[in-house]
């Protein structure tokens, strides 16, 4: 099963960026997306930033998501992404 991530872009470089999850930093391709800047938060799915949101919609997807992995497991709350 795949996810799309929420996560903030911290970066930019050319059609590339730097995205933060939590403390977790991963590349990804901002190809998909016209107007990417530092600053959004974006949904990343396999590699690629494939929509905008804004940050109340991040901070709500993520609070979901950390709720899902402390049912799996309770450690996991403080590290969802590391």
């Amino acid at each position: 099963m795949c996810l799309a991530i929420p996560a903030r872009i911290i970066a930019v470089n050319d059609r590339m960026g730097t995205i933060d999850m939590e403390g977790a930093r991963r590349e990804v391709s901002l190809l998909l997306l016209e107007d990417a800047n530092v600053g959004d938060y974006v949904i990343v799915h396999a590699g690629f930033a494939i929509h905008k949101i804004d940050e109340r919609e991040a901070m709500e997807s993520l609070k979901v998501l950390r709720e899902m992995a402390s049912l799996v497991d309770p450690k996991s709350e403080d590290g969802l992404f590391s």
